[in-house]
């Protein structure tokens, strides 16, 4: 299929937002009416809400016309069948495969990598059986009941956001740890909670390279190697998750290795091995698998056409319009749910690291802002937090709830003829009213201005499949607004000077005076 790629404003319709009444009045539109029929079923059993949000029945037209000169459903489509979309690294983008057929199948050197996906599924589906039921166990014979993940970036975020979200509904199989800071002391502080012989580390590195996970592998080795157990053999308590070119697919120092692929980036590899053998491991493979199931739902239902019917379409498109028509610098992620305490970490990465660029994806330079600032918290932490700034503050903020109708434990206290999970939700309902409406009072200390936009994700529960449906939400509402801004976010060429100056220092090869001042200051010369 042949596609349009261009600026965003290059496209008449953005000329026409531009030119569009941006007035909006909160107080006065967020009627009863708005705030339950502006909803969209996400899929996965999660509904997306958008009456608090600055927008009118005009805004949602134009914004519709701008999804459709961009053709970003038509681009979603042939990322789904395997064209080469990310331009920087010349590579596919396939982590939808991971959990689901959508287009064409991909084939690379004669090998469907639908099926290559599936088998390495079904590979650490058995290998986790056989961890379970101690047929492989540790080199002392111990069964295997802890779990330490070594990896860094897409390779820690996504997966241990997943894992803490998911151990209070299934009881683990087996605790997870996770390393992922070149700082010992992240590594020591690990070392110190588990048993070696009972623990089974997951090495996690496409590249096989990785500095930091590769320098937090030795310091695990030194560490086993200095407690001097008899029969101990450190081979027998790795397994890695690699792709297969990477000198740790075929390692002698590995008990095993499951594949991933140079297709799928870092931040959206949660649903390939990366994420899958821990949460099998953790879980085991049904619980994997249905956060797959509703992951694929989700992707399904991005597909659809219609931008009042698609709901990470329409969540991408608001955002757009927030950050390039109304000028909104930041924007918040708040959910209302303990589990999901290190989910706005992951999305800080999904989105930052996507969208984070000045540059088109054909190199050339563009002239409107692009990703905005993300950061999070659960609430209600975050209320006696930074909402302060959030309700006062001289910047409008757009809010981005999560909630869910039920807890997790089924036990939570009942006080004040109420419950903790009750009491949660109407601090929930609140915010949103008191962002949006705000409360006038002649002491301009407590006056609220209000027109504080938000957004809310709710679903009964958080489940496996609510929880692989709220990823794909956001992984496909980042891919939306990368084509609406034509930008590659596929790659991320700005981690690596950093990476390129700390090894130039730590093998002596700068000679950057201000380079040198700081190794001086920092003890590293």
């Amino acid at each position: 299929m042949k596609l349009s790629w261009k600026n965003l404003d290059e496209t008449d319709s953005f000329s026409r937002l531009l030119e569009m009444d941006k007035q909006v009045d909160l107080a006065m539109e967020l009627t009863r009416k708005r705030a339950l029929h502006w909803r969209v079923d996400s899929g996965a059993g999660i509904s997306f809400y958008y009456g608090a949000s600055l927008l009118n029945s005009s805004h949602i037209e134009a914004l519709e016309e701008l999804a459709d000169e961009q053709e970003l459903i038509e681009k979603y489509r042939v990322l789904l069948n395997g064209e080469l979309i990310n331009t920087g690294e010349r590579r596919r983008v396939l982590h939808h495969l991971t959990r689901g057929q959508l287009g064409e199948d991909v084939v690379e050197n004669g090998v469907g990598l639908r099926e290559f996906y599936a088998q390495q599924n079904e590979r650490v589906k058995e290998f986790s059986k056989k961890i379970h039921a101690g047929q492989i166990m540790g080199s002392t014979g111990k069964k295997f009941d802890t779990i330490v993940q070594i990896g860094i970036g897409g390779s820690d975020l996504g997966p241990r956001a997943l894992y803490l979200a998911l151990e209070g509904i299934h009881r683990p199989k087996m605790r997870a740890q996770f390393i992922s800071n070149v700082d010992p002391d992240d590594a020591a502080l690990v070392c110190s909670r588990v048993n070696p012989e009972s623990t089974l580390f997951i090495l996690v590195s496409k590249s096989g390279t990785t500095p930091e996970t590769l320098a937090n592998r030795d310091l695990i080795i030194d560490w086993m190697k200095s407690i001097r157990i008899e029969g101990f053999d450190p081979v027998g308590h790795f397994i890695a998750v690699t792709s297969k070119n990477s000198p740790l697919a075929d390692s002698k120092y590995v008990l095993t290795s499951f594949q991933i692929d140079d297709n799928i980036g870092g931040r959206y590899s949660s649903t390939s091995m990366v994420g899958g053998a821990l949460l099998s491991l953790a879980f085991g493979s049904e619980v994997f698998d249905e956060l797959l199931a509703g992951a694929h739902e989700v992707d399904e239902r991005s597909l659809v056409e219609d931008v009042r019917n698609n709901a990470a379409l329409l969540d991408a498109l608001i955002g757009i319009y927030y950050r390039n028509i109304l000028g909104f610098q930041t924007s918040a992620v708040l959910p209302y749910s303990q589990a999901l305490r290190r989910f706005p970490a992951h999305l800080q990465q999904l989105d930052m690291e996507s969208n984070g660029k000045c540059i088109n994806r054909f190199g050339d330079r563009i002239c409107y802002p692009t990703g905005s600032v993300i950061f999070g918290e659960p609430g209600t932490n975050g209320q006696h937090s930074f909402y302060q700034l959030l309700h006062q503050g001289t910047d409008i903020v757009p809010l981005q709830f999560i909630g869910f109708l039920n807890e997790q434990d089924k036990g939570n206290v009942r006080r004040g003829g109420s419950n903790s999970q009750r009491q949660l939700n109407a601090n929930l309902v609140a915010q949103i009213v008191a962002f949006a409406k705000g409360k006038e009072d002649k002491n301009l200390n407590k006056n609220f201005e209000g027109c504080r936009p938000s957004t809310l994700l709710v679903a009964r529960s958080l489940s496996a499949r609510v929880l692989g449906g709220l990823l794909a939400h956001y992984e496909n509402k980042v891919m939306f607004q990368g084509f609406c801004w034509n930008l590659n976010s596929f790659d991320q060429e700005g981690v690596q000077l950093g990476k390129t100056l700390t090894a130039d220092l730590l093998g002596r090869k700068s000679g950057d005076a201000a380079l040198k001042a700081y190794s001086e200051i920092l003890g590293i010369a």
